[in-house]
């Protein structure tokens, strides 16, 4: 059986790292925590969990800070989380279980990671990430801003999820958008996956017309992954939306086809150019062709569960009311309550449906 270092680091966390840790030490070996300057409660927290606590001065890189929760692992893997990340009781067991049969050949081990949540519970965004990896291969971090790991070799691709359930915390706000400011400040070189998370971190605080600047060039260097050039056309989209210009919102959903088969989640954006434009018709198409796509191949792909679901289904609805066509509009809501049977948007429109298509079709005579 393999053994697990558990590598955090943290600062002023004292809201969640209980929590966090609580999730996962049953499942792990070995807890190591670096931290950059807590002033709460944090250590305090921490050390009735681990004695394994490193202080690192904090130079604005999460990448140097990571790599130095690595070095100080000792277990076969490292398993590495968030603060505000959680791994449900379901997916610490499947962890454990894990731990027994994984063969020692495998050099990571990529896990769901769960973004955000519906009013239900279930998962509307998730991506996936090399989560845990081998110690012996010395994988390191890059990036002082959504940083990643470099991993390569034998991968296993896993369907044990780690949830993000972040909670407000002053002061955080606005940390990333600094760093990225102070770096461009300093007259250091942005790659292109800085670029993207620049644009990014913009567009989170309502600077639409800056974000949609960078997502540009970003878009025009040419040099980004697949995937973040797929997402930065959406993300482009909806900062035109918020400047008020519709015809660039278009055709920057458009402009990710260029990067792969068409996305729901760009289909429905579409839609919505066309529902706003009255161009039922043409909201229709793009919505219908929302709701019949096949989900991506790739496992890296970072998709809107709402979009590949009950979205393109519920605006079907909206589009076939519109036109009178209330049979295929009962139809539709019909399919988007299967996936929310407890909506109340779609109970609302079923019950207004069925009074529409009693008042168009005559009753039976006895």
């Amino acid at each position: 059986m393999i053994t697990i270092s558990v590598c955090m680091i943290v600062r002023n966390e004292q809201a969640t790292i209980a929590r966090c840790l609580d999730s996962v030490r049953s499942a792990v070996d070995e807890i190591v925590i670096v931290d950059t300057g807590s002033t709460d409660a944090t250590l305090e927290i921490i050390g009735a969990y681990t004695d394994k606590m490193i202080h690192f001065p904090w130079i604005d890189d999460f990448a140097a800070a990571r790599n130095e929760s690595f070095r100080h692992a000792s277990c076969d893997y490292i398993l590495w989380l968030d603060a505000d990340d959680v791994m449900a009781p379901e997916d610490a067991e499947a962890l454990r279980e894990l731990k027994q049969r994984l063969d020692l050949s495998v050099d990571s081990v990529t896990m769901p990671y769960l973004l955000s949540f519906d009013e239900q519970g279930n998962a509307v965004q998730s991506l996936r990430r090399n989560r845990l990896v081998k110690r012996a291969r010395q994988f390191r971090w890059i990036g002082c801003v959504h940083e990643y790991l470099e991993v390569s070799g034998n991968i296993l691709h896993s369907g044990i999820a780690v949830r993000h359930q972040p909670v407000e915390r002053p002061g955080r706000s606005g940390r990333n958008l600094s760093i990225y400011e102070r770096k461009l400040a300093s007259d250091q070189p942005f790659t292109p996956r800085d670029r993207y998370y620049y644009a990014n971190e913009l567009k989170d605080h309502g600077r639409w017309e800056k974000a949609a600047e960078q997502y540009e060039l970003f878009l025009s260097e040419g040099l980004g992954w697949e995937e973040d050039c797929i997402q930065a056309c959406g993300k482009l989209a909806d900062c035109y939306h918020e400047l008020r210009q519709p015809d660039r919102f278009a055709d920057s959903a458009l402009r990710s086809f260029r990067y792969g088969a068409p996305r729901a989640e760009m289909c429905c954006r579409l839609g919505y150019h066309f529902l706003e434009g009255g161009r039922l018709d043409a909201a229709v198409f793009w919505y219908g062709t929302a709701a019949q796509l096949e989900r991506p191949a790739s496992r890296w792909a970072i998709l809107n569960e709402a979009c590949w679901t009950w979205l393109p289904h519920l605006q079907l609805c909206v589009c076939y009311d519109r036109l009178g066509e209330y049979a295929r509009a009962y139809e539709h809501n019909k399919q988007a309550l299967a996936y929310l049977p407890e909506d109340p948007r779609m109970l609302a429109n079923q019950a207004y449906l069925e009074g529409r298509l009693k008042s168009v079709i005559p009753a039976k005579k006895d």
